[in-house]
């Protein structure tokens, strides 16, 4: 595809969500009408998501998959020149996956919004603030300015806070300003580490700091210590990374459906991403100072997670499903890190590749569990068998059938899109880069390796619940579990058409992604090996 038709494609995909969310906000959204004027703004909602995620897709139609590495599409303009800060966008094999599956997301929560829209204010403050957060979240994978994506990075906080405080549940209140302090911290001491390495090299051009012999031969090694620092503080809060995870849970419980889907499946790849982008290729010598550090706190998180989740399971035989599958990010989230910190092409493309399947399976389970949710008002699968014992599996065949089909996705089997980057990332840990402890990161590899048959553990537990019912009674014995209540099964309503388009591509793309790796590694690899300067 012509190269100035890649640029202005990049530039609508960034920049029509945003014009979109003003759109949103006037008397009536140009263009659509309704039956009345909440069912207008939340049909241009649809719209704009689905326009951005049309040109997401002729983009990566138009992607040149012979060079990967190349920076595309890319478009440089001067917008500050006193403080040397340019609009720098482009896109290449890492972050154009990043690019799709965020305008996917985005546009299936709109269109799963418009036939379940959550209870709270205005739909058009609702659509205006998803279509901002699209917009911010989009630039941060977008952007080559570190001052931008700084900018674009913060852009989703407000957005996010508002739509969990405003159309969350219990406890949104104190949810909501836990994640808005939580992040906003992290951000402040991340930007000092940003503003460190554009003043001691003279640039903020990501490229260019990324090239070898370019401006980050400036960086010395103590700046570079400092940098990483500063600036993994800020990415570890949004990745999440234990022990700085802990606003994520209360978040992801009170949040509404759509604002679990897109915390989980994009925001947290935010922080993942400047990892990858910012930290890896621009400050080396720092990043491999505090690689074993950054290994440990994830390998911890993946214990962590899966402990956290048992606990969950066992104390009610389900547990609340939104919170399990919010502390199963943690341990998710936790290969992502261990990849990255491994600093050799295996570990970091199997932390992409983890990101991306992260995305899918759990965008799909907190679908699954906030309609659960609409339909009997609860998350735990005791309680939704009451007295009867009954499997939700029987009482609703096709949404047990794929409630139980997520949670093995993530559980990591061969053959889905769960397996891989969590392979590759133990891999990676196997013969992390020259110069970290081996013994140290085979350390962490078993650690890991104990966190997966955790996983297995409570998920199958989930699992056993959802397709056979039962619950345990306090009358039983320590350590022993009774068997389940017979009794008749009280039907659901199954899938409806909506759930079925917003849901499907998801659980497709979970399977494909499983069976055809290569599609997803083959964008990723090359653009890895120019980033570590083609270590092995």
């Amino acid at each position: 595809m012509n190269p100035t038709a890649l640029q202005y494609l990049l530039a609508a995909v960034v920049g029509l969500p945003l014009l979109g969310a003003v759109a949103a906000l006037l008397p009536s959204p140009p263009g659509l009408r309704g039956r009345n004027p909440d069912q207008a703004v939340l049909r241009h909602g649809v719209t704009v998501t689905g326009v951005v995620l049309a040109a997401a897709l002729a983009l990566a139609v138009g992607f040149d998959r012979g060079h990967p590495a190349r920076m595309q599409a890319t478009t440089d303009l001067s917008w500050i020149p006193a403080l040397r800060i340019h609009l720098h966008l482009g896109v290449d094999g890492i972050s154009l996956p990043l690019l799709v599956l965020t305008a996917l997301l985005t546009f299936l929560c709109a269109l799963y919004s418009y036939f379940a829209m959550p209870t709270g204010p205005s739909p058009k403050a609702f659509v205006a603030l998803l279509l901002t957060l699209e917009a911010g979240t989009l630039a941060t994978f977008a952007v080559l300015d570190l001052m931008l994506f700084f900018l674009a990075f913060e852009m989703v906080l407000i957005p996010m806070y508002f739509l969990i405080a405003r159309w969350g549940g219990a406890g949104k209140q104190a949810a909501a300003w836990k994640f808005i302090l939580y992040t906003l911290l992290g951000s402040v001491v991340m930007l000092l580490g940003l503003l460190l390495i554009g003043v001691k090299s003279g640039t903020f051009d990501m490229v260019a700091l990324a090239t070898d012999n370019g401006p980050k031969a400036q960086l010395s090694h103590t700046v570079q210590l400092l940098a990483v620092l500063a600036i993994g503080i800020g990415l570890a809060v949004k990745s999440p990374m234990w022990p700085l995870h802990s606003w994520l849970p209360d978040a992801h419980t009170a949040a509404p459906t759509v604002g679990s889907v897109l915390l989980a499946g994009v925001l947290l790849k935010m922080g993942t991403y400047g990892f990858v982008r910012i930290a890896l290729p621009i400050t080396p010598e720092g990043m491999h100072t505090f690689a074993p550090y950054l290994a440990a706190f994830a390998a911890i998180g993946i214990i962590y997670g899966s402990l956290a989740c048992l606990a969950l399971v066992r104390k009610g035989a389900a547990g609340d499903l939104k919170r399990l599958i919010a502390y199963s990010s943690v341990g998710h989230m936790g290969f992502v890190l261990l990849g990255i910190a491994t600093m050799t092409p295996t570990g970091v493309n199997g932390a992409l590749f983890a990101n991306i399947a992260h995305g899918l399976i759990t965008g799909l389970l907190f679908f699954m569990v906030g309609a659960l949710k609409d339909r009997t008002g609860s998350t735990d699968l005791d309680a939704l068998a009451g007295t009867t014992g009954a499997a939700l599996y029987g009482r609703a065949p096709r949404f047990g059938g794929l409630l139980a089909f997520g949670a093995v996705a993530s559980l990591g089997i061969p053959g889905l899109a769960g397996f891989w980057g969590e392979m590759l990332a133990m891999f990676g840990a196997f013969r992390p880069a020259a110069g970290l402890s081996r013994p140290a990161f085979l350390t962490f590899m078993v650690l890991a390796g104990l966190g997966t048959l955790l996983t297995a553990g409570y998920l199958l537990l989930v699992v056993r619940r959802v397709c056979m019912g039962g619950h345990l009674t306090a009358e039983a014995a320590p350590g022993e579990e009774p068997l389940a209540v017979e009794g008749p099964a009280v039907a659901l309503p199954d899938l409806a058409r909506h759930e079925y388009a917003a849901w499907s591509p998801l659980a497709a793309l979970t399977v494909l992604a499983g069976l055809w790796p290569a599609a997803l590694l083959g964008l990723t690899n090359p653009a890895v090996q120019q980033l570590l300067g083609g270590g092995n």
